[in-house]
């Protein structure tokens, strides 16, 4: 089964081929500006430089956040679209979890700096189960919630975390620094999602923005 990831979420994206859980190709994707303009372009030149055509996926899978409200929507709309052109699978991916598969121990605290002073984080098992569901909140909020548990820090970008854990127990926990490029990640989940009997139906691909847009926070029904 050969399985094409892209990760749109962020500025820095990825494009991956995944072959029966094997990654044979990834890219890391620079996209100030976005990636309306260029998606479609490297999928292109990636598939070109493996010898592979489009017809060829049989799933196509893609990061559904949480991240940039448009780069989710630019990710699925590419998957769910190609899935549905082609008749193949396509299936969404969270990035917390994509973030879970860099760890090496039982829990796994995936975290994502989402900015306001907030953070997308979550907790999980080895085998990708949820114990603390994916919400945004505040770090030192999400420190209370992992009480005295025993885990693994696993985070692209930990730094600016570190001062809230100084003097704290977890302070000392492994941490697993996690490479801008996981659409590697991505494909082997959905490949594994699709081979455990997923539907993959293009309609039914969501996106998992965690946080509500502005549109809807600023939102108020007339007269309220």
């Amino acid at each position: 089964m050969l399985t094409l990831a892209f990760d749109t979420t962020a500025e820095f994206g990825s494009l991956a081929l995944v072959r029966d859980g094997e990654i044979l190709a990834e890219t890391l994707l620079h996209a100030p500006e976005g990636f309306s303009g260029m998606l479609f372009q490297q999928i292109d030149a990636l598939l070109g430089r493996e010898g592979v055509a489009l017809a060829d996926i049989d799933v196509f899978a893609a990061a559904s956040g949480p991240g940039s409200f448009t780069g989710v929507r630019i990710g699925l709309a590419a998957a769910k679209g190609l899935a549905e052109v082609l008749g193949k699978k396509a299936v969404p991916v969270s990035n917390l979890e994509a973030l879970s598969r860099f760890g090496s121990g039982n829990l796994r605290a995936t975290v994502l700096d989402a900015r306001r002073g907030e953070v997308f984080a979550a907790l999980y098992a080895a085998d990708s189960s949820l114990v603390i569901g994916e919400q945004v909140l505040r770090f030192p909020h999400f420190v209370e919630m992992l009480g005295d548990l025993d885990f693994e820090w696993v985070s692209p970008h930990f730094d600016p975390f570190l001062p809230a854990l100084a003097g704290t127990s977890l302070a000392d926990l492994p941490l697993t620094v996690v490479p801008r490029a996981i659409a590697g990640a991505i494909g082997q989940i959905a490949a594994q999602r699709v081979l455990a009997g997923a539907a993959g139906e293009p309609a039914a691909v969501e996106a998992n923005y965690v946080r509500r847009s502005d549109a809807e926070l600023l939102w108020r029904e007339p007269g309220l």
